[in-house]
């Protein structure tokens, strides 16, 4: 075959892209013959046109048209379900055809993957409303292929290569106490681009410790884990014992629409459509059953990912930071508990005053970005354009709040006590450890205590609910006052935790709320955040923009009841909280 490889084979060593080209099978399409048919068996080979065209049609109608280099038949074969589009032959066509499992050797290439992952990408764009089965349930040892492989922290990096490339693996776990990794890009990174010889022992730059997952992790958390600690090799434990790693590239292979084939996209900053994308990941995984506040977790880990970016860009560009600074995000963002994405909140704290003129370009060029990537900036000004202090000034400022909580101070403690690091060197712990002394004052946290029950459940006479013309308002009746009482409830234990959740657990742990009740908040709060995220996709899907408010008759009679029980659960819970601080409500 004398002609330029096509990508992603001409990203790959030459031996390695002729060993897969001879593996394909040379076929003729005649015109009109239909190669895949859409709803139909699921692809069982990878197809790489040769010459001629071949169409992707949609119940008879035309939607592209893939020319000589182009492949097809993968996303079907990654997902494992049927083909979306019927794919015809449009004249007299030669092909490729590679067996699934050239397709499957082939994908252990970083480059591969990438490629065919941002081709699922471009093929679902084609049709938006078609939402693959995730089926991110299932256990995510069900992917271990091969049994882990081990090197001694002793041996040189000459010799871990050597037996990466024996094995067809990219990382091996490093023995010892605790257990460590050694994966392709250590080599690169930490070996080749710092000039180490080959010579260096392991132990001196494999990452210790590990982070691992049991082997029964449901492939969702597995997903965000990932996402959230920006790796891509994960060893898996079944007791004490590591049975295998998966990497990006097995999930990938196992999900088409996969959050990690999104996160290639924020790698290369593709930001025109993040924010459509966003909201057809959401659609998928509410579709498959995911839980709402999982999918918050996800997105979360992906904006995480696309700031980080967005900061290395900005790096790139004015050169390295003059001082340590952290860039923190707060209110939902920081909780990881928002599904579809809305207005930014972000801040920039530094380790020292001075360096304005740096600071001011890395905001203003992260802030931008994400606007470009279809994130809003926030209408009150709370972004690291405009709010960018010390470490010192930020205690001050949150000293301040705490200690004279007049009604603008403890707004903007209620938004900003949700912070949440996301990148840059610099430590907030102190503010952390700030938030939690001054909270045991108990001026602070009585007139949070307060502010927790200015909005109230809309319950009338006889404990009915309340509409307003017909609506309820699920973020400032049902979401808000759940988020308000976990974030006292915290404080009050003494917890750092930030998702509502986590904040409920901590503090029925400590004794700020009972068991019995923090568990009907927890359940309320998964229920309405749910019933939210389902009324936002649905005005999605019929053009209208999303917001908070729900018909209430057009719930169904099991959907009323579990908003009656969780409104009465916040009511039950904002009287207790009004006793235990002596508050008239």
């Amino acid at each position: 075959m004398e002609r330029p490889l096509p990508p992603p084979l001409d990203a790959l060593p030459e031996e390695a892209a002729r060993a897969f080209l001879a593996r394909g099978e040379k076929v003729v399409a005649e015109e009109g013959e239909v190669l895949l048919e859409a709803q139909g068996p699921p692809a069982t080979h990878l197809y790489l046109v040769l010459e001629g065209e071949v169409a992707l049609e949609e119940e008879g109608e035309e939607v592209e048209r893939l020319g000589p280099g182009s492949f097809f038949g993968y996303p079907s074969l990654l997902s494992g379900a049927s083909p979306v589009f019927t794919v015809r032959a449009r004249g007299k066509t030669r092909l490729l055809r590679f067996p699934k499992e050239a397709f499957e050797a082939l994908l252990a290439y970083p480059e591969a993957a990438r490629f065919f992952g941002r081709g699922v990408a471009e093929r679902l764009r084609l049709r938006p409303e078609k939402v693959l089965e995730p089926g991110l349930a299932r256990p995510v040892g069900e992917l271990v292929q091969r049994p882990p492989v081990f090197v001694d922290p002793t041996a040189s990096v000459e010799e871990a290569a050597r037996r990466m490339r024996e094995e067809g693996i990219s990382s091996l776990l490093v023995r010892g106490e605790p257990l460590g990794i050694l994966t392709d890009r250590d080599l690169r990174n930490r070996v080749l681009a710092e000039g180490l010889p080959p010579s260096t022992p392991v132990g001196q730059v494999a990452t210790r410790p590990t982070f691992t997952l049991p082997a029964d992790t449901p492939l969702l958390e597995a997903v965000a884990a990932m996402l959230e600690r920006r790796i891509h090799h994960l060893p898996l434990t079944r007791g004490e014992e590591v049975v295998g790693v998966v990497t990006h590239t097995d999930l990938l292979a196992h999900q088409a629409q996969s959050p990690l084939a999104l996160l290639r996209r924020v790698e290369r900053l593709e930001l025109a459509r993040y924010g459509e994308e966003v909201a057809r990941l959401v659609a998928g995984l509410f579709q498959a059953g995911v839980p709402a506040l999982e999918i918050g977790r996800v997105v979360a880990g992906l904006n995480d990912a696309l700031i980080r970016r967005l900061l290395q860009e900005a790096e790139r560009t004015l050169g390295p930071p003059p001082v340590p600074y952290a860039f923190f995000v707060f209110g939902s963002e920081g909780r990881k508990e928002q599904a579809l994405l809305t207005d930014q909140d972000n801040a920039l704290a530094l380790a020292e005053e001075g360096h304005e003129a740096y600071f001011q370009a890395l905001a203003e060029r992260v802030v931008e970005g994400l606007v470009a990537a279809g994130i809003p900036p926030c209408p009150g000004g709370y972004m690291a354009t405009r709010w960018r202090l010390s470490l010192a000034r930020w205690q001050e400022v949150f000293a301040r709040w705490m200690e004279a909580p007049e009604p603008q101070a403890l707004l903007d403690a209620q938004i900003f006590f949700d912070l949440r690091p996301v990148g840059g060197s610099l430590s907030l712990a102190a503010l952390e450890r700030l938030i939690q002394e001054k909270a045991k004052a108990g001026v602070f946290l009585y007139h949070l205590a307060q502010a927790a029950l200015a909005f109230r459940p809309p319950l009338g006479l006889f404990g009915r609910v309340r509409t307003e013309e017909g609506f309820i308002d699920l973020k400032r009746h049902a979401l808000a006052p759940i988020v308000s009482l976990a974030r006292v409830y915290a404080l009050m234990a003494g917890s750092p935790a930030r998702r509502t959740p986590e904040r409920l657990k901590q503090g029925a742990e400590k004794g700020a709320v009972s068991l019995e009740l923090a568990e009907r908040l927890e359940e309320a709060y998964a229920f309405f955040f749910h019933l939210r995220l389902k009324a936002q996709l649905q005005a999605l899907k019929e053009g209208r923009p999303p917001g908070n408010r729900v018909v209430y008759k057009a719930l169904s009679p099991l959907e009323r009841r579990r908003a009656l029980e969780g409104f009465r659960a916040i009511l039950e819970a904002q009287e207790a909280l009004a006793l235990r601080f002596q508050i008239r409500l």
